[in-house]
Parts: C-alpha cells; structure tokens; sequence
C-alpha cells in the first residue's frame, strides 16, 4: 500500500517519503495523453464552433412586429454571417446593418436585442455598442 502526499502540506526544502506516488505533470501546452489534444487546442475548437441559429429576445420581436420588419431566409443569413465575422473580431454587442435594417445583436448571446427599420433610422441613437457590421 502506498501513501499520496500532498506536496503543499510538506515543510519547505522537505521531499516526500520514495515509497509515495508522485504524480507526474506534462508541461503546459503538451498533448493530453488520453486524448492526443492539449487544453488550449481544445478550448480553441469549443469557442470557435457555431452557437447555433440566432436568438431573438421578446424585445426584438415586438419591435419588429411593430416597425412591421419582417425577415426572409436570405436576410437572416446574411445577419448571421454578420454576426460570425464580427465575433470572430472579438465584439461583444454589436449594431449589424442588413439592408437599410438595424439589428443590435449580443455577440456572446448569440441574441438580436432590438431591430430599427429604415423609415425610422434617423430618429435613432444607438448606444452600448462596440462595433458595427454591414452584411
């Protein structure tokens, strides 16, 4: 039977008794063993997968039935090209222009916030925004 010792409890310069496991660490940045990829490789692949469809909060949709915008799949995709080249940039929240169409989207959320459309742009200010897009 072998005895595990935490190398934190030990008195400084002291070393753990050679009958105890030391558990052995690969360097930082070094392939997992178990499944040939490291952390950062992992991370990297995780963050860059697609979230899925975009999002629309109960904000956005009441102002689009209201404003009267209405979305057809060739401007839906191209929204959400819009907000995959503008993530890929690092924005957080974002105004993305489609067509004379303003959408503010939550970048991480992957969610459309609000949308302005053009016959009522110019009574609009947007603000919390850190970047913008035209898709």
């Amino acid at each position: 039977m072998s005895l595990d010792v935490n190398p934190a409890l030990l008195q400084p310069g002291a070393t753990a008794p050679a009958t105890a496991a030391q558990p052995k660490r690969p360097p930082a940045g070094a392939p997992d063993a178990g499944t040939g990829a490291s952390f950062a490789d992992a991370l990297k692949e995780a963050s860059a997968a697609s979230p899925g469809p975009l999002r629309f909060s109960k904000h956005a949709l009441a102002r689009m039935e209201r404003r009267g915008i209405k979305l057809d799949e060739n401007t839906l995709g191209r929204l959400q090209e819009g907000v995959g080249r503008i993530k890929g940039k690092g924005a957080r929240d974002s105004l993305v222009l489609v067509d004379g169409t303003a959408f503010v989207v939550s970048v991480n959320n992957h969610t459309v916030i609000t949308a302005v459309g053009p016959e009522h742009m110019r009574e609009h200010v947007f603000t919390n925004i850190d970047s913008a897009a035209i898709a």
